[in-house]
């Protein structure tokens, strides 16, 4: 596999009158993870299934683990695994069933690969048990293990946590962490802001067929105004007066907020300032933008949309 695991360029896909991809491109590196974030009907999906040789785009060029999707589509899916947004699982046959089914379908997987991944997914327990038994956490597992069988360097995981309880998220979070420290590329979508921002190494936005920002998480934080610092003081007559002599600082209940930069430079110059006057915070914090309000700020939606 080349340092790409994942290259595309002006991807393209209409249904009739609908263009859902208009050109998009991205680079997705090895042993990493890659988060797609958007709202409902921004092309995340469909930017899945075409990658993971599920539909066809209608232009562009895509190589997947050094394979070209159109000419070496059997190379693609045999280096691939896919998650969707719904547990593939089969709720008759029991835990260790639906991942015998699943070895014995594969070409590429061992006969060790049931036992190691039950256990890997602490399912054992619950190996000889229907799925239909299994709580959502435990299916989600069941499923992302279903897809390890065959040994893909490569998992499109989409919307892996959607319906998870807290604790069941970060187990998923612990799992998707553990695959990429043993090499695995992670692309993954998410309707879960914070899980992009916990996870991901970069992510890229998409917003009506259209990337419209890529990044880490802090670079794309740093893009939306709003940083500002936060200063409690012990008396309301030291918190009128430091209002004063800050610019631009506005009175949040018992807070001043100051805009700030974050940096060194400007915090150094408000505490100087602050000392100048013989003034002292009791509390000093510093707020960034999170990646909520660059999903508002981008795409003019608020997350509760963000879901598909």
């Amino acid at each position: 596999m080349t340092d790409l695991a994942i290259k595309a360029s002006g991807l393209r896909k209409a249904y009739q009158d609908k263009t859902v991809l208009d050109g998009v491109g991205l680079e997705v590196e090895a042993g990493t993870i890659f988060s797609l974030l958007g709202p409902n009907g921004a092309g995340k999906t469909t930017t899945v299934n075409i990658l993971s040789t599920l539909i066809k785009a209608d232009a562009g060029s895509v190589r997947v683990a050094g394979h070209d999707l159109t000419t070496q589509a059997k190379a693609v899916r045999a280096a691939i695994g896919v998650t969707g947004q719904f547990a593939a699982v089969d709720e008759l046959l029991t835990g260790q069933e639906n991942l015998q089914l699943m070895v014995d379908l594969s070409k590429q997987a061992n006969k060790k690969s049931v036992g190691d991944l039950l256990e890997r997914f602490e399912l054992t327990e619950a190996a000889k048990k229907p799925a239909s038994t299994y709580s959502g956490g435990m299916r989600r597992k069941l499923d992302l293990a279903m897809t390890l069988v065959g040994n893909p360097r490569i998992i499109f995981l989409d919307e892996p946590t959607t319906g998870l309880d807290p604790r069941s998220r970060r187990t998923m979070w612990t799992i998707i962490r553990d695959l990429v420290a043993d090499g695995v590329t992670i692309f993954l979508t998410t309707q879960y802001l914070e899980e992009a921002d916990q996870l991901a190494d970069r992510i890229a936005v998409l917003d009506q067929g259209r990337l419209v920002a890529e990044g880490t998480a802090a670079e794309l934080k740093r893009r939306i105004p709003g940083t500002h610092v936060r200063l409690r003081f012990a008396t309301d007559g030291e918190l009128d007066a430091a209002a004063r002599i800050l610019p631009g600082s506005t009175k949040e209940d018992d807070f001043l907020r100051v805009p700030s930069d974050g940096g060194t430079k400007s915090l150094r110059s408000l505490l100087d300032r602050l000392d100048e006057y013989a003034l002292s915070a009791g509390e000093f914090s510093v707020h960034t933008p999170d990646l909520d309000d660059v999903f508002l700020a981008l795409t003019g939606h608020a997350t509760e949309v963000s879901a598909k």
